[in-house]
């Protein structure tokens, strides 16, 4: 269970049906719109061509790429000169450098004998003239988006030294009447495929560490379980079927253990299970509510929301169920932490005069940020990079997914045509 009073998931705990049906690999039925919104403080001018050859395609793979770069916070896209340029170019860098940019990208699509196409593409360090290196990528038609998403990380890393996430996927879930959806898509919002719908609610879903599985809450059997389902199969299993609720799903880093939280022994309580199932294992002895766990990067620790102090705030307790700590102090009401992958950042929910707004805490020195202006946020999780968030908030009534920089400076809304949007989680890395 989770501690929110936002009537979209404190309804769906009363829900109780049966009747599912599995999905795999198809059409989306949202499509997103990409919309930036603010201007970073530091940005890199940088210009990307259009690419050769690309006009002949459903998606230019230029488009895809600056979508990327700005809406990461890190880039500001200026216009391309006029011409024609493909990998092979070598670009007019003092031009390049009076319109004020500061790195060059250009490249190809070339349909291959085979039918595959081969995208190639090369950057340029404009200030220092220096040939940055290049790739390609021979892709099928439906992995075109996924090459221009590869194109748009290796510029994201020659420029800033950190990997970029535009390759990875975000899982979510969408409320169309009474139909519920499992989605996987791209990190932009694109290429949409539906893992699961059910006319019964879907909660919580949770990347494995390997990318290989989600584990998630279903009502599929007149009560919340967990499972776990293999994204590349559409096989499932279940894990966690005890007496009472079985939620909050959360992954070791190694892949090896799920904290959940049981009512088994009444009331909610935090456990820990292997993945493969068997017997959990009680984390706390506590006659609190112990709920939405969450382990630190390096497994050492885990985070979770607690009622133990007369409101629901976030504590920290050791992997082997020691030492409880408190994280969170201001505010009455603080809820679904999310940890940075190099463990500096805590982000949460809090609610301030009504309202439900992410927050970021740096944990080295506890100083808290307030990162949006809306009034309705849920389920903050950090890309594999630690430098974006997604959230799911609500703007003119209804849901939408949103994307934002660690400052709260730039902000992209993922917004789907059909349905409620909810409960996004971030995918890793690719193995």
């Amino acid at each position: 269970m989770k501690f929110c009073t936002l009537p979209r998931l404190s309804d769906v705990f009363r829900f109780i049906g049966f009747s599912l049906v599995l999905f795999v690999s198809l059409p989306a039925l949202a499509q997103f719109r990409i919309e930036v919104s603010g201007v970073g403080l530091t940005q890199v001018p940088v210009v990307i061509a259009p690419f050769k050859g690309q006009d002949a395609l459903p998606q230019k793979i230029s488009e895809i790429i600056k979508a990327d770069l700005e809406r990461s916070g890190q880039f500001r896209v200026i216009a391309s000169p006029a011409g024609v340029f493909d990998e092979a170019s070598r670009p007019e860098l003092s031009a390049l450098r009076q319109s004020g940019a500061d790195a060059f990208a250009s490249g190809s699509v070339t349909r291959l004998a085979d039918g595959r196409f081969d995208v190639r593409f090369r950057l340029w360090d404009v200030v220092k003239g220096q040939d940055m290196g290049g790739r390609s990528f021979a892709v099928t038609m439906p992995d075109l988006r996924l090459a221009a998403h590869r194109v748009a990380d290796d510029i994201y890393e020659k420029l800033t030294g950190d990997k970029g996430v535009f390759s990875t996927r975000i899982a979510y879930v969408t409320k169309a009447g009474q139909r519920y959806q499992l989605w996987v898509a791209d990190a932009d919002g694109e290429n949409a495929q539906s893992a699961l719908a059910s006319p019964e609610p879907i909660i919580s879903p949770a990347w494995s560490p390997d990318g290989n599985q989600l584990a998630y809450v279903s009502f599929e059997s007149r009560k919340p379980v967990v499972y776990v389902h293999n994204v590349a199969t559409g096989k499932r299993r279940l894990i966690a079927n005890f007496k009472g609720s079985n939620s909050a799903p959360a992954w070791s880093p190694d892949g090896s253990t799920l904290a959940l939280t049981l009512s088994r022994d009444g009331g909610s309580q935090l456990f820990l299970l292997a993945a493969a199932g068997g017997e959990p294992r009680r984390l706390i002895q506590s006659s609190s509510i112990d709920t939405e766990p969450v382990f630190s990067p390096d497994g050492q620790h885990i985070y979770f929301v607690s009622d133990r102090g007369g409101s629901p705030q976030i504590y920290r307790v050791s992997a082997r169920g020691q030492n409880v700590e408190r994280i969170t102090f201001a505010g009455t009401y603080n809820i679904s932490p999310a940890i940075s992958q190099d463990g500096r950042w805590l982000a949460y929910i809090s609610r301030l005069g009504g309202a439900y707004k992410l927050h970021l805490m740096n944990l080295a020195d506890a100083t808290v940020s307030v990162i949006t202006d809306s009034a309705a946020d849920e389920s903050p999780s950090f890309s594999p990079n630690g430098k974006m968030l997604v959230y799911a908030t609500q703007q003119q009534g209804r849901e939408a997914l949103m994307t934002s920089t660690l400052d709260g400076k730039v902000r992209a809304r993922l917004s789907g045509q059909q349905g409620d949007i909810r409960e996004p989680h971030w995918g890793p890395f690719f193995k």
